[in-house]
């Protein structure tokens, strides 16, 4: 696919080394140029929602290729298979919680994909899972999601959350965050689940550091306005 080339050719233009620097000492994984997020905003522009384009970069297995995949791709038009095949190439935080899980979130199949992977043995697949919880508590209307089943998924940040990954830890502990701040019928469970686990740590360039404090952050949300309301469901 010609576009697919002409997309690689502008990505290393606008390749940066501090930032390439800065993203692998986060994590992430050659090949990449170090792209800057509104620099793939510009690109976006010209090519949003050129579905077949996106699911070409994203197999390139460039970083910053990916990462502009997910911010082009159509999610309605994504399958199973396909979000399979995405969350087993993101190799670092950037693309499971965001490419991947914002992209799933939004697909016919968030809630379904979210349930298998919170269960895998692989970080970035577990990660990618919570991380779509989240993005689904966010933005679906509170009566699409199961209450038993958002309590359940409560129970487990409750009693495994400080045992897991490194980036599961973070992502779970944003779904805390979400259900707070955005979930009305368990907003204060989740405030209360956020209080006994305390402080989460997780590593970012090799030095350990306090996840965001989720009630906190919960209490900024619903500042701002009722749980749910954001979301037109209340």
């Amino acid at each position: 696919m010609k576009e697919v080339q002409e997309v690689m050719n502008e990505l290393a233009r606008y390749g940066n080394s501090s930032y390439k620097k800065v993203y692998l000492n986060q994590g992430a994984q050659e090949p990449l140029f170090g792209v800057k997020i509104g620099d793939l905003k510009k690109i976006v522009k010209r090519y949003k929602n050129n579905h077949p384009l996106a699911l070409a970069l994203y197999r390139t297995g460039n970083s910053d290729a990916m990462y502009l995949a997910g911010m082009m791709a159509d999610p309605h038009q994504m399958t199973p298979e396909l979000l399979e095949e995405w969350v087993k190439a993101a190799n670092w935080y950037i693309l499971s919680e965001y490419a991947v899980a914002g992209v799933t979130a939004e697909s016919p199949y968030g809630q379904e994909m979210a349930r298998k992977w919170i269960d895998s043995e692989q970080e970035m697949i577990a990660n990618a899972g919570w991380a779509t919880w989240a993005h689904l508590v966010a933005f679906l209307p509170n009566d699409e999601l199961d209450e038993d089943e958002i309590d359940q998924l409560l129970e487990t940040v409750r009693t495994t959350i400080h045992e897991k990954a490194n980036r599961v830890r973070y992502s779970m502990n944003n779904f805390i965050i979400a259900v707070g701040g955005l979930y009305s019928p368990l907003s204060e469970k989740a405030m209360q689940v956020a209080k006994e686990i305390g402080d989460v740590i997780v590593k970012l360039e090799g030095t350990p550091f306090k996840a965001p404090n989720a009630p906190s952050h919960i209490k900024k949300i619903k500042g701002a306005g009722e749980p749910g309301t954001e979301k037109g469901s209340e």
